[in-house]
């Protein structure tokens, strides 16, 4: 299945990134290495961010965002978590 994940970030976020970036991209590059992560990137401006995974439950992915350092430190304040039915693209596109 598909999940999709939206981050909301705090309204200084690029400042207050930089100490955790490295480990927030370690994990990411972890999870897509994994080939449960598929695709992930910030919005513009800067107000929130997109996260798509392929797992077998949402759980995994609750997983993830309570071990992102960002979650962790209080630079996503809100998000939400999706069931993500493809319809165009990708092996499990459907009708």
């Amino acid at each position: 299945m598909y999940v999709a994940v939206l981050y909301e970030t705090v309204e200084d976020f690029l400042q207050r990134r930089a100490p955790l970036r490295a480990e927030h991209l370690a994990l990411v590059e972890q999870w897509h290495q994994e080939g449960r992560l598929v695709w992930a990137g910030a919005f513009e401006p800067a107000d929130g961010a997109l996260l798509i995974f392929r797992v077998n439950a949402v759980s995994e992915v609750e997983d993830f965002i309570r071990n992102d350092p960002y979650v962790r430190h209080g630079l996503i304040p809100a998000y939400r978590v999706r069931k993500w039915n493809v319809v165009v693209g990708g092996a499990e596109a459907g009708p």
